[in-house]
């Protein structure tokens, strides 16, 4: 019988992760480094969501990159000690750009607020040890573009202050959004040629997310091999953007994916960021946090994630 498109990519993931662990298989000793998005915990604390991640036993957190202005987000010396407290460590931080901050905007002042928010946000993430600070090259929630310059407008805009990644030791992670969601740079691709456009050392990688992914790419396991060295981090959740076995995302293939292009090594990531079903997932960042619900949402999702990576390394 005749091997679907997407069955075809799934079976030449499988013979080169087979290769893999029959001819180097210390490549395969260490597990993957999961972590966790908090911005969808919503006003919760960040003590509570912390002991909520070490209890399921998850090692590090992606700060929500909240520091809208000078006066507000996270600080600095509180957030270490909160984090300390319960030994997690930051993967990253999911910085936010939205219509106030974006860097393709055809109004000065706006993209002059996307610089003002990464002057903020770069030396926080080195301040808490993140490795990378997740950009989006437009707005979320603008998906019709202003104009047809706007690629080059936004490349243009944080080549010129990439320095800021350089000078912190924070890698810049270009995030590919699905088109329903923003007016450009939605594939792996796309991130490429986006790298290519600002042309920079400071700003060099990319951060997948499964869920838009999955709209956007032929097939994820194939745009992870795509993205190869340049992906510091993916954004997990099953298809449903639910808790992870709640859908039909095809896990075992992505976590072969992330084997293949030696993912689980220090300084890369996998972070879970199921924010639920439906085209808007915003709200949930400013909502009252259901405790118990978040609690089951960790646990499942990581239990079945690190049995199903135990069952792929075992075939």
């Amino acid at each position: 019988m005749r091997r679907q498109h997407f069955e075809e990519s799934n079976h030449r993931i499988r013979e080169r992760f087979t290769d893999l662990k029959k001819n180097s298989p210390q490549k395969l000793q260490t597990r993957l480094n999961l972590s966790w998005s908090n911005w969808g915990f919503g006003r919760e604390s960040l003590a509570a969501s912390a002991e909520r991640l070490t209890e399921s036993k998850v090692s590090y957190i992606e700060l929500h990159g909240n520091h809208y202005g000078p006066d507000l987000g996270y600080q600095l010396d509180e957030t270490l000690k909160t984090l300390s407290e319960f030994g997690l460590r930051v993967s990253g931080v999911c910085g936010m750009f939205s219509a106030d901050n974006d860097l393709a905007c055809n109004r000065a002042g706006v993209r002059q607020a996307a610089i003002d928010y990464l002057k903020r946000e770069v030396p926080f993430t080195r301040g808490v040890g993140g490795s990378y600070l997740l950009v989006v090259p437009g707005a979320v929630g603008r998906p019709k573009a202003y104009d047809d310059v706007e690629f080059d407008r936004s490349a243009e805009t944080l080549n010129a202050w990439a320095h800021l990644f350089t000078e912190n030791g924070v890698k810049a992670a270009i995030e590919p959004i699905r088109s329903a969601e923003v007016s450009l740079v939605h594939t792996i691709a796309d991130a490429k040629r986006y790298l290519a456009a600002v042309n920079h050392a400071g700003v060099d990688h990319i951060n997948g997310d499964v869920y838009h992914m999955q709209s956007e790419e032929r097939h994820i396991g194939d745009a992870i091999l795509e993205a190869g060295d340049q992906l510091v981090n993916l954004h997990m959740a099953d298809s449903n953007r639910s808790a992870m076995g709640e859908g039909s995302m095809d896990l075992a293939t992505i976590i072969r994916a992330l084997y293949l292009i030696g993912h689980n090594a220090v300084g890369r990531f996998v972070t879970f960021e199921p924010l639920g079903p439906g085209g808007d997932p915003y709200p949930a960042m400013h909502g009252k946090a259901d405790r118990a619900k978040l609690d089951a949402l960790v646990s499942t999702s990581i239990d079945y994630f690190r049995a199903i990576e135990e069952m792929v390394l075992a075939e």
